[in-house]
């Protein structure tokens, strides 16, 4: 009798020591992969020579976006863009073009960062000629009318010019703001009307 108990206390802990040693290898195994294809990111559909239109509800075109080649992915519902044009138009206001080499956006177009030459460009008016914002990088929040970049920025209208990094720019309010290291020359309206 004394033998037995004294076995009882080291098959305790060793079976103690196999359980969790099950149970940790069960709960630190990881998932299998799936093999089914949907963790691919792969393009559902590439539209080359794409357009479309975004309409207020009342029927007004508020920006068409015209690309080379689009592809969509549906994995995580983003596209792909080869040589996006944005085109926001405004009864009261220039239009405005803002254009790229490339361009990636999330589901429904709402925000689209674009790359690589990337040119900003608001029409002339009768009293302004056009004004041309060139950098390599920006963010277009299409539905706010709104974009912003942390990179290096050039603005030139007519004979003026102004630089700088960082830009805030707002389509509605037709505002552009640089952010930090501002250097340029302004031309005065006064200068151009002496003979």
């Amino acid at each position: 009798m004394r033998q037995w108990s004294s076995a009882v206390l080291p098959l305790s802990i060793l079976l103690i020591l196999l359980a969790l040693t099950s149970w940790l290898r069960y709960a630190t195994e990881f998932p299998e992969a799936r093999s089914d294809g949907k963790n691919r990111h792969d393009p559902d559909y590439i539209v080359t020579d794409a357009k479309g239109r975004k309409l207020d509800p009342s029927g007004r075109l508020l920006y068409t976006l015209v690309a080379d080649e689009l592809r969509h992915y549906p994995d995580d519902d983003t596209t792909d863009f080869l040589g996006p044009t944005l085109v926001y138009l405004h009864p009261t206001r220039p239009p405005v073009t803002i254009s790229a080499r490339y361009g990636h956006s999330t589901a429904q177009a709402q925000r689209v960062d674009l790359s690589e030459q990337v040119e900003v460009r608001r029409a002339a008016t009768d009293k302004d000629a056009e004004l041309l914002a060139e950098t390599s990088e920006l963010t277009v929040l299409t539905e706010e009318e709104k974009a912003f970049t942390r990179s290096k920025v050039l603005i030139t209208q007519g004979n003026s010019w102004v630089q700088g990094v960082g830009m805030q720019a707002d389509n509605q309010l037709q505002t552009y703001i640089l952010e930090s290291q501002v250097t340029g020359q302004i031309e005065s309206h006064f200068a151009r009307k002496k003979p």
